[in-house]
């Protein structure tokens, strides 16, 4: 059976930093489609194509009498295909790569089928009319591909051999906590959004049942847990010594939280102008991927690699 993966790794070898900056191009582009995608809602473009997976009933685009907002929605649709194409290439990278780390592979794959999962599930949320529920699902489905992108990113840059750790466990258990208290986080962030004025739509969209005010403080509350695990966490890794790159990695969570509760706190207090709101969607991103990448600097893995010799090096070990 022709299998084009194989076809394609017998003629071309990527080299390491190309692997890496495969990896790198599918996180940059989750997080720009999630910037885009909070664009969609934010001006009222959530129904700019009313049906899917047509833009109209009778059409596959956008169309003139659909405007702007139209053009808004079709446009994050394509995108799709820009991440999808980025993810491709990242598969493409490691299944090519000389040895073939099935590693990366396996986490490029999983990358695609999150991408469709989130594809359809945006689909369901127009089909239901921009349900809070169905929306706040699409945006947890975004985080989970930006965790997913994120650590194929930074396995890419390490081997495939048995996790080492680089602190001692009560720090590694500290970690846990702030990549759990984050997830509340986020969480937390989607029911706030639910809740809130910005629907997506310029038409009446339902909300989710809860009062805004006090789900925004509830937010604030997991807020101010995650830095003070931030704090805790950088403060630790000082006391016990840890690598430099982790307590710069740590340093560099305290710097995007510091930023992200500031535009939480103004944009709360300006009645939710929708750049600050924006601004806000990009930072809870870039929370998310700092705290990953602190956790995963906590261990390291040797170039002791479950890598699969490519055919002429198999050829050449049996002579």
């Amino acid at each position: 059976m022709f299998n084009p993966f194989a076809y394609l790794a017998a003629r071309w070898s990527p080299s390491p930093r190309i692997v890496q900056r495969a990896a790198l191009a599918a996180l940059v582009m989750t997080v720009v489609i999630v910037i885009t995608g909070g664009a969609v809602r934010l001006t009222g473009s959530g129904l700019g194509c009313d049906t899917w997976p047509k833009c109209t009933d009778d059409s596959l685009i956008t169309t003139q009498a659909q405007g702007i907002h139209g053009a808004i929605e079709f446009g994050n649709r394509m995108l799709t295909y820009v991440v999808s194409a980025a993810v491709g290439w990242c598969i493409l990278a490691a299944r090519c790569a000389k040895p073939w780390r099935r590693s990366l592979t396996k986490l490029g794959w999983v990358q695609f089928w999150v991408v469709c999962g989130n594809a359809v599930l945006g689909g369901i949320t127009v089909h239901t009319k921009l349900n809070p529920w169905s929306v706040a699902g699409h945006f947890l489905l975004a985080t989970a591909l930006i965790t997913v992108t994120t650590l194929t990113w930074q396995r890419a840059r390490e081997g495939d051999g048995a996790p080492k750790p680089r602190v001692p466990g009560p720090v590694r258990k500290l970690s846990w906590a702030l990549v759990a208290t984050t997830l509340v986080l986020i969480a937390a962030g989607t029911v706030v959004t639910g809740s809130g004025p910005h629907a997506g739509d310029s038409s009446e969209v339902p909300r989710m049942p809860f009062d805004w005010a006090t789900t925004a403080h509830v937010h604030a509350i997991a807020a101010w847990l995650v830095c003070a695990l931030g704090v805790a966490m950088w403060l630790v890794l000082r006391v016990v010594d840890a690598p430099v790159d982790t307590r710069a990695r740590a340093r560099d969570l305290l710097v995007v939280l510091l930023a992200q509760g500031a535009i939480g706190y103004v944009q709360f207090f300006t009645e939710l102008p929708e750049v600050l709101v924006a601004a806000h969607m990009f930072g809870s991103c870039l929370v998310w991927i700092a705290v990953l990448r602190v956790a995963l600097s906590l261990r390291e893995r040797s170039a002791e690699r479950d890598e699969v010799p490519a055919p002429a090096d198999a050829q050449l070990s049996a002579v």
